[in-house]
């Protein structure tokens, strides 16, 4: 497969603000974090470069914010080729497919986002053209309706997914190459933090870089969207450097505490501990009585609370931990602080 290098992946995605742009890395190396899945995407790409072939499709998951767009941008830079996108529920019908795969040139790639809410129709249709890269289109509908197989150019798909769990089992065997991001350490956080700063031309000191980093919940676009407001902050309050204290300021009036919690975390810590007693409560009992929908705690809210020690799931349901007690001044339960503890 001869390589196109004149073709470029776009700086954006046509969503994206230009500040949030002109954050993204412009190569893997200027990628921070997610080591082991950089060397494996490295060592697959530099394969692939080798023997003029497209990638094999590749899937991502982990939560939110971790960089899984981020890296299929990079893939496409990498590679030379071609990014397309869209996402889950945008795709509605097989003509929207249809429609992305027969503009891919050799070796492009096609990201699709939230990809664990495609139809599954739409998922069915995608098994062909991953395998065996033609699609068979309908010309006409009723019974006679007839069908054109369409050859395909050989492309890469990237899929990108918070709910792994939701992915059928035949379409998480298509994919060759399958990698989970996970939330990245205060030291990874402050790197993205200085650099961005460096990119936004604000004066940071390592002591405000390290207070943003520690309480971006280890997720690289909170840090980048807590930059972006302590910068406001210290323009408006201070000389316009972010110093230590210039950041727990700001982050203060932002109700974001020193371990990342924000007000929602708090509420749902404290509607668990004053209304359920701790728990166990139902997921969709807990979600009514914050006034948030229940898939947004299950993906947005509930990994970092579970992973910092101040959540658990049970059998019966969400429990708070002696951890979230403590952070609010609160003694557990004689008859809960053991189960909690463990």
């Amino acid at each position: 497969m001869a390589q196109r290098l004149e073709v470029t992946t776009p700086d954006a995605l046509p969503e994206e603000t230009g500040a949030e742009a002109a954050l993204r890395p412009s190569r893997l190396d200027e990628f921070v974090g997610q080591e082991q899945v950089k060397a494996s995407l490295q060592i697959a790409m530099d394969a692939a470069r080798g023997r003029g072939e497209a990638l094999d499709h590749t899937l991502f998951f982990g939560p939110p914010g971790l960089g899984k767009t981020t890296l299929a941008m990079l893939m496409a830079r990498e590679m030379g080729v071609q990014l397309r996108t869209s996402s889950g529920p945008v795709l509605e019908k097989a003509g929207d497919l249809v429609g992305l795969l027969t503009t891919l040139g050799p070796g492009d790639i096609l990201f699709i986002d939230e990809i664990h809410r495609m139809r599954p129709a739409l998922e069915e249709f995608l098994y062909s053209a991953m395998e065996d890269f033609r699609v068979d289109v309908r010309i006409a509908d009723g019974p006679n309706a007839q069908t054109i197989p369409m050859t395909l150019e050989r492309f890469t798909l990237v899929g990108a997914t918070t709910r792994f769990g939701l992915l059928t089992p035949p379409m998480r065997a298509r994919f060759g190459m399958v990698e989970r991001l996970n939330f990245y350490p205060p030291d990874d956080l402050e790197r993205i933090v200085m650099r961005s700063a460096s990119l936004l031309q604000v004066p940071t000191d390592a002591e405000g870089g390290l207070e943003i980093a520690r309480r971006s919940r280890g997720t690289p676009r909170v840090a980048n969207r807590l930059l972006r407001r302590v910068r406001d902050y210290a323009q408006v309050r201070a000389d316009g450097t972010i110093t230590g204290q210039v950041a727990r300021d700001a982050l203060a009036r932002l109700n974001v505490d020193e371990f990342g919690l924000d007000d929602m975390d708090a509420r749902i810590l404290t509607t668990l501990i004053e209304k359920f007693d701790g728990g166990p409560v139902g997921l969709n009992t807990l979600a009514v009585a914050v006034g948030e929908d229940s898939g947004t705690l299950e993906e947005v809210y509930e990994p970092y609370l579970i992973q910092q020690g101040f959540l658990e799931r049970t059998p019966r349901g969400r429990c708070a931990t002696a951890n979230a007690y403590r952070r609010f001044g609160i003694t557990p339960p004689p008859g809960q602080a053991t189960i909690f503890d463990g």
